[in-house]
């Protein structure tokens, strides 16, 4: 990868590479500030790259759209929540597709059921919990079925009952050999549910490895607490 990524003279990511393995969770942590969204909008075409490239099954895919990086096979979710609130849940994962409509509403329902939200299916997402809007635009995200899934703070203000819910349609996916990354600030969440684990701090990688040697690694400690 080796990407590079500046504003004016800030370096919100500056040289950092990483591969990620088929049918594994990996976990991208960082305190505020060390590029992680950052990198992920350039992984995914928000963002324009200043050097460095980023490839998928084999391909280079910097410098395409995001609709296209898109049909490719990546797909992720946001920060900030992005529903569609005067929509039905089931209307939000119907936006995104281009198929038979009924083929595309049965997705839509076996996606919601996935991760036990086929009773809200005709609910207003406006009126669904912070925790349920972000678990509808989670699967909005798999109607696409991407290869790799980019997750930024899934579990961000979400309750316990529905994380947990997440956390679990997130390993049923990884069973199903799908790519997940992931930007989390929970440790317990990254240490529980990534078998990967790279560290960002000031834009560059100072660690990459099981989450075991993550935890206890010093230079992560000091950039999270300092010395």
């Amino acid at each position: 990868m080796d990407v590079h990524k500046h504003f004016g003279g800030v370096h919100a990511v500056n040289g950092v590479s990483f591969a990620l393995e088929r049918g594994r969770i990996h976990g991208l942590i960082g305190p505020n500030g060390s590029g992680k969204t950052t990198l992920f909008n350039c992984i995914t075409g928000l963002e324009r790259l200043d050097a460095g490239h980023v490839m998928l099954e084999g391909e280079r895919i910097e410098g395409l759209k995001p609709w296209q990086i898109a049909r490719r096979g990546v797909g992720r979710t946001f920060q900030v929540i992005r529903v569609f609130p005067e929509l039905t849940a089931l209307e939000n994962l119907l936006v995104v597709t281009t198929g038979p409509h009924e083929t595309a509403r049965a997705q839509a329902l076996e996606l919601l059921s996935f991760v036990k939200l086929e009773g809200l299916a005709d609910e207003y997402a406006g009126n669904l919990s912070y925790g349920q809007q972000k678990l509808v635009e989670f699967v909005r995200m798999l109607m696409r079925d991407p290869l790799l899934i980019l997750l930024d703070e899934p579990a961000a203000g979400v309750n316990r009952t529905l994380l947990n819910d997440l956390l679990d349609a997130v390993r049923r996916l990884r069973d199903a050999g799908k790519t997940v990354l992931l930007v989390e600030h929970d440790m317990k969440v990254v240490m529980g549910l990534c078998e990967t684990v790279f560290v960002l701090d000031h834009g560059e990688k100072i660690a990459e490895g099981p989450p075991g040697a993550i935890q206890s690694d010093e230079r992560v400690v000091e950039a999270y607490f300092g010395r």
